[in-house]
């Protein structure tokens, strides 16, 4: 496997410069649900699991900014047990199209920055995204009736950012909140408009892959 399709990989173009790292009071929920995936194993990091790189990204969008503006763990974090603020990093700009994102903080992005932002700029609605990996989900999204992205369709690139735009039905309020990225081994996107109803989608999602099994 190559450098660049590898699982955690930026791939996009990024701007980065050092800034502030976000205020804790805006990672409260996201710390929270980030622990209870970490325990179901959707998030985190395993030797023996994506050649043991991290996996599972969380993003919230920023209240009170113009824009699509989000804030989102770091790339490479998934190993550890708990986040500081200086873990995750500012999205300012997200261009899917060009591939290209500017961001700020004491760390990179998440590879998965592209997607989230598109999200975003999907609907202004969605205040919440996840990207988590479940084994579980992943094979039953047929049985489950989960809409997924094309399997040629790789992460972190434009052609996988336009396949959520068209997934997540973009000005749809009623869309699923859940969607499969079929060419990112296990892997799956969550959004809403709250962390509540999009981490109880996610664990609601898995209970029923483990009844269908």
């Amino acid at each position: 496997m190559t450098a660049a399709n590898r699982e955690g990989v930026i791939k996009f173009q990024l701007d980065f410069a050092e800034g502030p790292a976000p205020a804790a009071e805006l990672l409260v929920e996201l710390n929270e649900w980030r622990a209870v995936f970490r325990e179901h194993g959707l998030l985190g990091q395993d030797p023996q699991r994506y050649e043991g790189y991290g996996f599972g990204n969380l993003s919230r969008r920023l209240p009170g900014q113009h824009g699509d503006v989000f804030l989102i763990s770091g790339t490479q974090t998934g190993h550890l047990q708990a986040l500081r603020p200086e873990d995750y990093a500012t999205v300012l700009e997200c261009d899917p199209v060009t591939n290209q994102l500017k961001a700020i903080g004491q760390i990179k992005p998440s590879s998965e920055a592209l997607s989230h932002g598109a999200l975003y700029q999907c609907d202004p609605d969605i205040l919440w995204v996840m990207h988590l990996h479940s084994p579980d989900i992943f094979g039953q999204r047929i049985k489950l009736n989960l809409p997924s992205t094309h399997p040629d369709v790789d992460y972190g690139t434009p052609e996988m950012a336009a396949e959520i735009l068209k997934l997540a039905q973009c000005g749809n309020r009623n869309g699923p909140g859940l969607l499969v990225m079929t060419g990112h081994q296990d892997g799956i996107l969550a959004y809403g408009c709250s962390a509540q109803t999009t981490g109880k989608r996610v664990i609601d999602t898995l209970t029923r892959a483990l009844q269908a099994r």
